[in-house]
């Protein structure tokens, strides 16, 4: 994705980390982030990009569910969460949303390939999720809630459509998720000019994070687990596509053609200084936070 060097690449760019852009409307933000996973969504299911379905896989195994609850799943993209806890739903059912079609799209190709019947995939904005008050038993949201500022209220809006007694998890990447790769992919950018603001997903990155962010919103029996979801990359063409189905790309796309081609060769030269015999390792550390609603 290449949105080149102008005005409006240096809005998203702010977007994607999850900051506020004083320079947009909030209308202006979300199409800007719409667009970006719009784009990225052919390429989301990338076997590089693997901690997602093992992460997936996890936060279906601690819900601890029955198998006949009525799940929603948050800012679903295509569909891992869905997929994961769907075969352990004979008796229930999921409601998926996304405000990307593209993300939609290809999770309803793959539920269709699977044979999955008990989910349902819909295009709505995870800030209006426009369903009654207590429909679901849980709601997921994996890897989205930091995409909004307000993370209280957003969390509090996915709990409203929870039954008193039930149950909200969300998933989120610990601070030092990537390292060292994400790190050297940060300063070789700065050496081109493309400076890097705070990011807000960073208020969540540890457990006292999760923790406050599931008290504020009121809700009980909060835990948090750790879980390194990593393995080895066999190359440096799969840390690549690590960056560029994902929320990287758009960082790179505030380079030249010319000199995303130069950066590209520089920082996978550094990249392949740390491969061993193993491959290149990807530690992905992530939070897992459960909490109830009373």
């Amino acid at each position: 994705m290449h949105f080149g060097g102008n005005e409006k690449s240096s809005a998203q760019l702010h977007i994607m980390l999850g900051e506020r852009d004083f320079a947009v409307s909030t209308q202006q933000q979300k199409a800007v982030l719409k667009a970006m996973f719009d784009t990225v969504s052919g390429g989301y299911d990338n076997g590089s990009l693997r901690f997602f379905t093992n992460s997936a896989a996890h936060m279906a195994a601690l819900l601890n569910l029955k198998g006949h609850e009525h799940i929603l799943d948050v800012a679903c993209g295509t569909g891992n969460a869905a997929i994961a806890i769907a075969p352990l739903l004979p008796k229930g059912r999921i409601v998926a949303v996304d405000f990307s079609t593209g993300m939609i799209e290809q999770a309803r190709a793959r539920i269709e390939a699977l044979g999955i019947r008990n989910v349902e995939f819909l295009v709505r904005d995870m800030q209006h999720l426009d369903f009654p008050d207590g429909t679901f038993d849980s709601a997921v949201c994996a890897f989205g809630i930091f995409f909004v500022e307000d993370m209280v209220a957003q969390l509090g809006h996915i709990i409203q459509t929870v039954k008193p007694g039930g149950t909200a998890m969300i998933t989120n990447f610990e601070e030092n998720y990537f390292y060292p790769l994400k790190e050297l992919f940060f300063a070789r950018l700065e050496s081109y000019g493309v400076q890097t603001p705070p990011q807000t997903w960073r208020r969540i990155a540890h457990e006292q994070g999760c923790r406050e962010l599931f008290e504020k919103a009121g809700l009980r029996d909060i835990r948090v687990e750790k879980k390194n979801v990593g393995y080895f990359l066999a190359d440096t063409g799969q840390w690549w596509d690590v960056v560029w189905n994902a929320g990287f790309r758009m960082m790179v796309g505030r380079l030249s053609p010319e000199d995303q081609n130069r950066f590209k060769q520089e920082h996978l030269e550094e990249i392949d200084k740390l491969r061993t015999k193993d491959g290149i390792r990807l530690d992905v550390g992530v939070l897992f936070t459960s909490g109830t609603k009373p």
